[in-house]
């Protein structure tokens, strides 16, 4: 039996085509084709910093809080994606019967500035009379208003939970008295919104973007 002779490993490189035997040499040496000496302690350098950034995401996450308008949004995001999806009917919004802003002030006052809008509204089984006025003095804005139950002439909307809100984060709740009526005060963002329970405990929501701007 014959034996094998045990070749080494220069002499096999001697063996090889030119080009592959450079290659096969600077790998050997730690160099890319380019001939730059390659450093493999980078590799485990930049894995360490690369944990590290994502533990101190991580670490940050629990802490950060959203803004209330963000949870509105997004609360009112998932109500509409459910009545897409179910079908049923979370919210109604108010029906305008009447608003001051559609009828033109007369020549006298048309160029004072606006700070008082009366509205009217139908959502069954209520008639809602709104009126939103401004203060300059602390920029907020008085919303009062009066439900009336027209399925029921003779009873008003007593002790209803009204929900006003500037849909920035200044909510206040209120509640009807003996002759339905309320009042409640927001800081003035522009924006306005309305809300209490109406049949079968659904919410009525009336929306006023920009509320005082004709």
């Amino acid at each position: 039996m014959k034996r094998l002779k045990v070749v080494d490993r220069n002499n096999l490189l001697n063996y090889a085509p030119s080009d592959h035997r450079q290659k096969a040499i600077q790998n050997h040496r730690g160099q890319n084709h380019r001939g730059i000496s390659r450093n493999p302690r980078n590799h485990y350098v930049k894995t360490p910093a690369l944990w590290q950034r994502v533990a101190n995401a991580t670490s940050v996450e629990p802490r950060y809080q959203p803004s209330a308008e963000t949870v509105r949004v997004a609360k009112a995001a998932f109500a509409i994606a459910s009545v897409a999806t179910s079908g049923t009917e979370v919210v109604r919004l108010a029906q305008l019967l009447f608003d001051s802003f559609s009828h033109p002030a007369p020549a006298g006052i048309r160029s004072a500035p606006t700070r008082i809008r009366q509205l009217l509204y139908r959502a069954q089984p209520y008639q809602i009379d709104l009126q939103i006025e401004l203060r300059p003095e602390t920029n907020r804005l008085i919303v009062t208003g009066q439900l009336l139950d027209v399925s029921h002439p003779d009873m008003i909307g007593q002790d209803v939970e009204v929900t006003i809100s500037n849909r920035r984060g200044s909510v206040v709740k209120t509640k009807t008295n003996q002759f339905g009526e309320f009042r409640g005060e927001v800081e003035n963002s522009g924006d306005l919104e309305v809300s209490f329970a109406g049949t079968g405990g659904k919410p009525i929501v009336i929306l006023l973007p920009k509320a005082l701007e004709p």
